[in-house]
């Protein structure tokens, strides 16, 4: 099923390297809003740098794919040393695409968001791999509402993962 995530974690930081290794995913593309940090700040946790530079330390391919058309991503890609992918339309697949073919080489990619209807569905539909963590914020009254209308989706997939572990 195309909205169901292929794995689930409350935090981007609870993606090790040892985790991602297990899954055999080599490169992690990543939504950048309310996954790495809130729409309202301008600096990422402490935790998540000292994540990023654990996941980097790894030797696993980092690269934001974001559907934002601001410039926070990609000044907090250039900053941290990662590679960024801007506009990407998810759920179509422009930015997937994009990054499919520039990590062509890799094993296997995963995609993390915090959203069904554009991280989940946008990896699925492309083939990669797909993660959701937690938004971190959730500040607004439409974003509270399309996390309520993900809600369903969010506990067939934990009660699959739970049958699958079986």
């Amino acid at each position: 099923m195309l909205l169901l995530p292929d794995l689930i974690v409350g935090s981007v930081c609870d993606l090790t390297p040892e985790l991602l290794e297990w899954h055999g995913i080599d490169t992690l593309l990543m939504d950048f809003d309310n996954t790495i940090m809130a729409y309202t700040e301008d600096v990422p946790s402490q935790d998540v740098l000292s994540w990023l530079e654990s996941v980097k330390n790894s030797g696993i391919c980092l690269c934001i794919v974001s559907n934002t058309k601001r410039g926070r991503a990609p000044a907090f890609a250039e900053k941290n040393g990662i590679d960024c992918i801007t506009a990407a339309k998810k759920p179509f697949q422009r930015g997937v695409r994009e990054a499919k073919k520039r990590y062509a080489g890799s094993k296997k990619l995963a995609l993390v968001g915090d959203q069904i209807y554009t991280d989940v569905l946008g990896a699925n539909i492309g083939g990669v791999f797909s993660i959701l963590t937690k938004p971190i914020h959730l500040h607004n009254i439409w974003l509270r509402l399309r996390n309520d209308l993900e809600k369903p989706w969010i506990a067939w997939g934990r009660r699959r993962l739970r049958l699958d572990e079986t």
